[in-house]
């Protein structure tokens, strides 16, 4: 089995290491996810501007794309980080579970942003008439759609990395479903 390494700080370019000294000042540690991005030159700064970029889509919002498309995907390292996120944004255990689960009975117009987010990821963008009917009703518009297409896409790229490395997940690990 092919094995992967996180970088260390010393490992990466100067760049690369300047992120990692904000990341550190700004989260207190770099993910490993993250540190594994620097292993190229200008992943990681591309991947955190598309990450970091302005958004219609409330901090909550954002989380219920992750979750979903992490879920999805089968990625355990989202789903870890995601639910620590999930929860920092008022999310509960039992929401954060619902939410992976592929509902929102507790918010209807999450419950619609749900359905659309595994409906774009589970149809790779040909989203169900009624996902997208849904989604529209419950307030969103086709800015919105632009933000969740923008938003799943950075998370797949996230799931597949981890995926295909397999690398440690260092925050508390979400439960299976």
């Amino acid at each position: 089995m092919t094995s992967f390494a996180v970088p260390t700080r010393g490992e990466v370019s100067e760049k690369n290491q300047a992120i990692f000294d904000n990341l550190e000042k700004g989260l207190g540690f770099v993910p490993n996810l993250y540190a594994y991005y620097a292993k190229n030159e200008t992943a990681l700064g591309d991947y955190l501007a598309l990450q970091n970029r302005k958004t219609n889509l409330k901090a909550k919002e954002k989380e219920v794309v992750n979750l979903v498309t992490s879920q999805i995907n089968g990625c355990r390292y989202c789903q870890s980080a995601h639910t620590v996120l999930g929860k920092m944004n008022g999310f509960s255990d039992e929401q954060v579970i619902e939410l992976r689960k592929g509902s929102a009975s507790f918010n209807p117009q999450l419950d619609a942003l749900v359905k659309f987010t595994a409906s774009v990821v589970e149809n790779r963008g040909k989203a169900t008439e009624e996902s997208k009917a849904a989604f529209f009703d419950a307030g969103y518009t086709e800015a919105h759609l632009i933000d969740v297409v923008l938003l799943v896409g950075d998370k797949i790229i996230s799931n597949y990395i981890h995926n295909l490395t397999g690398i440690e997940i260092d925050f508390p690990v979400a439960p299976e479903l």
